[in-house]
């Protein structure tokens, strides 16, 4: 007998199976080349008769330069009313974005999400061999997180968005119940993080008119790291492309306002203003790529305590929208100065690793503080020490990854932490991270509070805290291994 009962079980199972599946599992289409000298009227046709949504131009299969869909067809041949006889070239679609064919399913759709495109090219042994679109891994998945991404990317107002991320609570709460890992979680509310804030720009520059120059919009700390949680606020910047002196305060202006706008709208949904100040709507932090290049620069030549724990997070960035360019050559600049850094740079930024200590009692128990008489302890200030740790290490040897479980694969990949090392590193962040954003869910859901870091330990099993007290002797360890390595101060 069919019941609602049995077709919800049904869907959980296979929302719960896409997880497992791979890009190898699913039926790539395969790719059809065209040279770029080709006519559109040859691509249109044989797009007609394969029946392809999507084809690509190259001169070979193993050098693809762009690709064309039927809305590309549409929006830049007929509606423009050109003659089909034009090259292809003169009308594809560059960015090509590929995947390697034993990723995850998941991670071909967050990567599509964080891109901004339908189509990705699949890739094995160094070669492509077939492509695969957004609705197809949709459709595998038919019910789950990143149907509900979609359906913020298709949100249109402010309003609709503020709806979006109060749903989210309940989505990650759901998750976790099924036993998904944090990190994934982590980028699932990364990427609806990211949708809304895309889907904002996007308004305001409506609104505004185009940019008056090129420019790139980033965002930092624990968003530029893709380790959200439900408790975030803003952390953003601008960079925008030097302009010749009669348009720079054209340039500035038009750039101070459509901050002020974006912040003000990201914080009218939910992901409200910065307390620090470290969000574009501050005009420190809307500048020309000179100007940001000075600030590096100034960092990390005249380093100091204060400044690093002021502007460590400025080494967590990662770009959403725009010209990514312009971040990029920021990074090779950084790149450069951190070849040649003082050696009082990395030590500050080893101090900065040991600014919080895991609440590790004298007994081996957990440290705690009180809050209306119940005991607790931060599990933020429990987990920065691993963020810090992993950048100054990435840093030191010139990795430019932000997120933390990917940095500690890096270094693990140099031979800086061993296999172990790595292991206890990775395992213990991501322990700590599930719980953060299981006590945040069941804050905002069931008790109807504010989302915060502080955990009462007494809603803690036993299991939980002898696991916490493992991870905070790990912590303390690796703390130890910065104090020698960096401070060479053992005390």
């Amino acid at each position: 007998m069919f019941t609602y009962a049995g077709q919800m079980a049904a869907s959980e199972n296979l929302s719960d199976h896409f997880y497992t599946k791979k890009v190898a599992d699913l039926h790539h289409r395969r790719l059809l080349v065209f040279h770029p000298k080709t006519p559109v009227s040859g691509v249109a046709a044989a797009m007609a008769e394969e029946k392809m949504s999507c084809v690509f131009v190259g001169p070979r299969e193993d050098d693809i330069q762009g690709y064309v869909t039927d809305i590309t067809l549409r929006d830049k041949v007929l509606a423009k009313g050109i003659s089909a006889e034009i090259e292809v070239a003169e009308i594809m679609d560059s960015g090509i974005v590929f995947i390697p064919r034993q990723a995850f399913l998941y991670e071909a759709l967050l990567l599509m999400f964080r891109t901004k495109t339908r189509y990705l090219l699949v890739r094995e042994h160094g070669k492509f061999v077939g492509w695969i679109s957004r609705n197809k891994i949709l459709s595998e998945q038919a019910q789950g997180p990143f149907m509900f991404i979609q359906s913020v990317k298709q949100a249109l107002d402010t309003e609709e968005l503020a709806s979006k991320w109060a749903q989210l609570p309940s989505i990650i709460h759901d998750l976790l119940s099924k036993g998904m890992k944090a990190q994934i979680i982590n980028q699932i509310v990364t990427a609806v993080s990211d949708a809304i804030a895309l889907r904002i720009i996007e308004n305001v520059i409506h609104e505004m008119g185009p940019p008056p120059a090129k420019f790139v919009f980033f965002v930092l700390g624990s968003e530029g790291r893709s380790e959200q949680t439900l408790k975030t606020d803003q952390d953003n910047a601008i960079i925008y492309e030097d302009k010749a002196n009669e348009q720079r305060e054209i340039v500035r202006e038009y750039f101070l306002e459509f901050a002020d706008r974006v912040s003000t709208d990201l914080d009218r949904v939910g992901i409200i203003f910065c307390k620090g100040g470290y969000m574009a709507k501050n005009p420190k932090w809307t500048h020309s790529l000179s100007h940001w290049k000075r600030n590096y620069e100034n960092w990390i030549q005249e380093s100091s305590q204060e400044t690093v724990m002021k502007y460590a997070t400025f080494f967590d960035c990662r770009p959403i929208f725009g010209d990514f360019s312009l971040l990029d050559q920021l990074k090779t600049f950084m790149g450069d100065l951190l070849e040649k850094a003082p050696e009082r740079f990395f030590v500050n930024m080893g101090y900065n690793a040991l600014q919080f200590e895991p609440p590790l009692s004298f007994f081996r128990g957990i440290r705690t503080y009180e809050i209306d008489g119940e005991k607790h302890f931060n599990i933020k200030k429990t987990m920065t020490p691993i963020v810090d740790l992993a950048r100054v290490y990435a840093l030191h040897h010139r990795i430019f990854e932000t997120n933390t479980g990917e940095r500690i694969k890096a270094l693990e990949s140099l031979g800086v932490f061993s296999h172990k090392e790595a292991n206890e590193l990775s395992h213990a962040y991501y322990y700590l991270m599930g719980l953060r954003l299981e006590k945040q869910s069941l804050q905002l859901l069931q008790k109807d509070e504010k989302a915060s870091n502080h955990v009462n330990i007494d809603h803690l099993t036993k299991v939980q805290m002898v696991t916490l007290v493992e991870i905070f002797k790990v912590i303390k360890e690796f703390q130890l291994k910065i104090r020698v390595a960096f401070t060479k101060n053992i005390f």
